[in-house]
């Protein structure tokens, strides 16, 4: 049977407005079940307490448990690996860190592409890196630091958490930028890089703010500057290294992310909630207490840090050939 031609149409234009229905009304409802939130880190680090206050608000506001699955490995790339294989419907997202950006240069041979196969969600906090140094440490600024370091080249060892990690990238940007020979010492963590220099068996490190906030407190760590080009709301009479350094910024950073193809409307739903709780005044302090300054923005604004810090430290990363471990 032949339509007329305006019957024609507005059948048609039903069928391709279905599935736009179909998909927005499945946004509304969502989540129906538990949402796994992978975490490439093991459990009790600074970036899972980032995951479990901002996965607990998510639940409280959506009505779902939102689990936190520690999947540590290979700098987070196995967690992030299983959210690029995971369905895209909202039930599997990623704790996107700095690292994710440092790895696309770090690792030769990845299986993704960040960029490509991560939808970004929402940004959810920084935090900086301090430069910390004994209190027998000579320098008690960073223009003494510096004059200290180049007039002994190679001689002042900066630890680290491991080859790769954000205060390994704080570093080597630092001694970029400031040009300054300092000695890397990579460690297993920052709690042994902690311990080392408190033993004075290294000079400096570029400790995050969350592990080294309370022995900079309690006078058993010297802090000589933060890594953010502003101040940090948790060490306020803490420099930035800007001010000595033009031109320097470096922090870590967390957010969500999901997997390529996710809905829009399944994201834009996660950015809002998660937004509200940035602007909660409890959460936002809770965040604040671990050293981390909570960041609200739109899923673009989250897009553009990763290509931003991707594109800035493939420059250190390729220019010092620095290689994962």
């Amino acid at each position: 049977m032949k339509l007329p031609r305006r019957q024609f149409l507005q059948q048609a234009a039903g069928a391709v407005a279905l599935p736009a229905i179909s998909r927005t009304a499945w946004a509304q409802t969502y989540p129906t079940r538990p949402v796994h939130l992978i975490v490439g880190f093991p459990p009790a680090g600074s970036t899972d307490i980032v995951a479990r206050l901002i996965g607990q608000w998510l639940s409280e506001r959506l009505g779902q448990q939102f689990v936190i699955d520690n999947r540590p490995g290979a700098g987070t790339n196995v967690g992030t690996e299983a959210v690029v294989r995971a369905a895209p419907d909202g039930y599997t997202l990623l704790l996107a860190t700095s690292g994710n950006s440092y790895n696309a240069t770090l690792y030769d041979n990845l299986n993704f592409n960040f960029i490509r196969d991560i939808t970004p969600v929402a940004l959810i906090a920084r935090e900086p890196e301090v430069i910390v140094v004994t209190p027998s440490f000579p320098a008690k600024t960073v223009p003494e630091f510096l004059a200290y370091a180049k007039a002994n080249p190679g001689k002042v060892a900066m630890a680290s958490a491991g080859v790769g990690s954000g205060p390994h990238m704080a570093g080597e940007l630092f001694k970029m930028i400031a040009k300054v020979d300092l000695l890397h010492v990579p460690y297993r963590g920052g709690g042994p890089a902690l311990t080392d220099l408190m033993g004075g068996h290294v000079q400096v490190y570029f400790a995050t703010a969350a592990s080294s906030i309370e022995y900079i407190r309690s006078g058993k760590l010297r802090a000589l500057a933060v890594t953010t080009r502003t101040r940090s709301e948790a060490l306020p009479d803490i420099p930035s290294i800007s001010d000595f350094v033009p031109g320097y910024e470096s922090s870590d950073w967390a957010g969500i992310g999901a997997p390529r193809n996710t809905p829009a409307e399944i994201v834009d739903k996660l950015n809002k909630e998660t937004n509200a709780g940035l602007a909660d005044p409890k959460l936002k302090a809770r965040f604040a207490d671990i050293g981390f300054t909570v960041l609200p923005g739109s899923p673009s604004d989250f897009g553009k840090l990763i290509a931003d810090d991707t594109v800035k430290f493939s420059k250190v990363i390729r220019d010092l050939n620095i290689k994962a471990d």
